[in-house]
């Protein structure tokens, strides 16, 4: 069984949003509802002021704090790491959304926190998620961090790699490569 993973090089994003747009054509989402952000970031002192543009969305963590709090186990991680939410079961508590510390749910017009699900319907066609899929700077690399042999894998390896908020535990497994 995969266990998928994304490695993530902020240096190649340009912000143009393709990931995004891509995302929400694919989960036919509203246009004020976004599974993924681009957070803009500056660095250094004037004049040598820097921007980085960092993709951030669920992490799909294997320590998910939206999966212990849900009290109707609506929030789950399936065994290939992906955590789902099964719309059917949300009484709409919004705990996961408050758990979550990469503030990655957003609610859809039947109030249900939704997120990022890296498309399972496309992984079981053999392609990539639809932000990494569209991705023409090669920004995101999507793989299985089960598989030795994996892309991901071998370019983890190559690159000094860190994931957010690290210290809260959650073990993302969304890693981003260093400057």
């Amino acid at each position: 069984m995969a266990k998928y993973g994304l490695l993530v090089f902020p240096e190649r994003c340009t912000g143009c949003n393709a990931c995004n747009i891509a995302c929400a054509s694919h989960n036919q989402l509203g246009t004020d509802v976004s599974y993924n952000r681009l957070e803009i970031l500056e660095t250094g002192t004037y004049p040598n002021v820097k921007m980085e543009i960092l993709p951030v969305q669920c992490q799909h963590c294997d320590n998910a704090p939206c999966v212990s709090v849900c009290p109707t186990q609506a929030t789950y991680k399936r065994e290939d790491g992906i955590v789902e939410i099964d719309a059917d079961k949300c009484i709409g508590c919004k705990y996961c959304m408050a758990a979550c510390p990469y503030e990655a749910r957003q609610l859809n017009e039947n109030r249900v926190p939704e997120k990022c699900r890296w498309c399972p319907e496309m992984l079981e066609k053999g392609e990539q998620p639809a932000c990494s899929a569209t991705c023409m700077n090669e920004v995101r690399l999507f793989g299985d961090l089960e598989d030795p042999n994996s892309q991901l894998n071998k370019e983890l390896a190559k690159h000094e790699v860190y994931q957010l908020l690290e210290a809260k535990g959650t073990k993302p497994s969304i890693f981003y490569v260093k400057k």
